[in-house]
């Protein structure tokens, strides 16, 4: 975990100051000015006239203490830009996750135990469906499917207060993101109950009297859930940085829409913090899948 997270603060570190022009250039294009002192001043001011590797030490150095710098564009501690928006985005990519497990896993196990029949046909169209629907069209038909039946847009425009209101303004983008994660759960499952289904031990109980049910649901769905528990897996880490078109179609100041104008204003403190952020989330979400594995496989615990 540590040899990636290195690795991922270098590249980022160094591909951010390979994109030409940075924030000096930025302001001083937008103002129209043309005073190479001013702007080699504020180069100095902002440290950028030091070296690539001096510039990176000194990061990592005030990561170490807790000091993520100050945001070249408001002037603020980084800190106090990043944190607030942290709790949005979990919140709707908890409520997606949430989505996607509780439609994709049921639908996909009775998908694959109703194999063939009309009923999996038509969830396998579903499924395709939400694979192959853009999350940016989805979530413009729906603000227009509200305007149409309620009058009203569902977007964000203050926080909300209280469980019920803040559950009712991140449920409709959670389940606009959540349709495509919960898709491709289902056919996932789908896939590895089939697999699984088809395995002499599960012959072998039928054989032995055991029903459907007990079958089905005890001995093929905990043994088909691991590959299914890695997507998901996948799926939260990349729903905390991967919410970039759903946030901007709903009006959402999470981390993934501030992570983009960060980068268009070439404001490094907020971008490599940001995107070190999100890093250590997915490490450490496959970490606790990793550890997962052996509570579902009794053969990786006595291995």
């Amino acid at each position: 975990m540590l040899l990636t997270l290195f690795g991922i603060s270098i590249l980022i570190f160094v591909m951010l100051r390979l994109v030409p022009g940075n924030i000096a250039d930025i302001v001083f294009n937008a103002a129209g000015m043309i005073d190479v002192a001013e702007k080699a001043k504020l180069e100095k001011e902002l440290g950028l006239d030091k070296s690539i590797v001096v510039q990176y030490v000194q990061w990592i150095g005030g990561l170490m203490h807790g000091d993520l710098g100050y945001s070249y564009v408001s002037e603020k501690p980084a800190i106090q830009e990043i944190l607030p928006r942290i709790p949005i985005t979990a919140k709707v990519a908890s409520l997606a996750l949430a989505f996607s497990i509780l439609f994709g896993v049921p639908l996909g196990v009775l998908s694959a135990v109703r194999q063939n029949t009309r009923l999996d046909y038509v969830l396998r169209v579903i499924s395709l469906s939400g694979l192959s629907i853009p999350a940016f069209w989805l979530g413009l038909l729906i603000l227009m499917a509200f305007v149409a039946w309620f009058g009203s847009i569902p977007i964000y425009t203050d926080p909300p207060h209280g469980f019920w209101n803040t559950l009712a303004l991140y449920s409709v983008p959670a389940m606009a993101v959540g349709f495509r994660s919960s898709a491709l759960v289902m056919r996932l499952t789908r896939s590895s109950m089939l697999e699984v289904l088809r395995q002499d031990y599960i012959r072998t109980a039928r054989a032995k009297g055991a029903t459907d049910r007990n079958v089905n649901y005890h001995h093929a769905l905990r043994n088909a859930m691991l590959p299914v528990v890695t997507v998901i897996g996948i799926e939260a880490a990349f729903l905390m940085g991967g919410l970039i078109v759903t946030e901007t179609v709903f009006n959402i100041p999470g981390v993934a829409r501030f992570l983009v104008e960060a980068i268009r204003w070439r404001d490094y403190p907020i971008v490599q913090n940001l995107v070190m952020f999100i890093a250590v989330v997915a490490v450490s979400i496959n970490f606790l899948i990793d550890l997962l594995y052996a509570v579902l496989d009794p053969r990786i615990r006595y291995a």
